[in-house]
């Protein structure tokens, strides 16, 4: 019997759900989740989301907001982006969510966290989605190498970036992620990366200084 991951229903009333986080990052302790309920969905955005929860990069994925953020819906909005915005993630306390994976298995997705958490040996915090910018605990500036060590940087890749962003998308109080929150959220990722390509710059300069033309070479240029 084949199993699909990310699909569920909520234990109070049965509903369908597709489970987007199964752990909202930036919790502590984590307590929810953040999910679809199918029902609420338009016919298209319907069929959008169950042929993409089927498919083999959802199926790969640990999380499947990874797949939404790089998915595009039959009118060509951002998946994550266009539920997040009209408010189809709906943030719910993973004790009141069970998955099913097939017709005859089901069990709490709290349950299921702490088992993935138990055999990875991390905790349940741990499972959520991390900044694939944000260095290791414990690591400073210093450890990171000269510019020549430093890895490649991903953040020309759109699929990254996306997911980067919702990554960074705390819990709110009310269940809603508004407006405000994310535009703060972007700001301070603005700030960050600012910040990050000034250093880098500084640390070019240091190894070859830019050579500025000189007034008469402009003049002869």
């Amino acid at each position: 019997m084949a199993e699909i991951k990310h699909v569920g229903r909520l234990k109070s009333n049965q509903r369908k759900v597709v489970v987007a986080y199964r752990v909202v990052p930036g919790e502590n302790p984590p307590v929810n989740s953040l999910v679809i309920d199918t029902a609420t969905l338009s016919d298209a955005d319907h069929d959008t989301l169950i042929k993409t929860v089927e498919s083999n990069s959802a199926q790969t994925a640990f999380e499947f907001a990874e797949v939404m953020a790089r998915t595009q819906l039959s009118d060509g909005a951002n998946m994550l982006a266009r539920f997040h915005s009209t408010g189809k993630l709906q943030l719910t306390k993973m004790s009141d969510v069970e998955m099913t994976p097939n017709t005859a298995t089901q069990i709490g997705l709290d349950e299921l966290n702490k088992i993935i958490a138990d055999q990875k040996g991390v905790t349940i915090a741990d499972l959520a989605l991390k900044d694939p910018n944000e260095p290791a605990p414990g690591t400073t500036i210093t450890e990171a190498g000269s510019v020549n060590e430093m890895p490649k940087s991903t953040m020309g890749d759109k699929d990254v970036v996306a997911e980067a962003k919702a990554a960074k998308l705390e819990a709110p109080v009310d269940g809603v992620i508004t407006d405000e929150q994310l535009a703060a959220k972007y700001r301070s990722d603005a700030d960050r990366l600012y910040k990050e390509a000034k250093a880098l710059r500084a640390q070019a300069e240091e190894l070859v200084p830019t050579t500025r033309k000189s007034k008469s070479a402009k003049a002869t240029a």
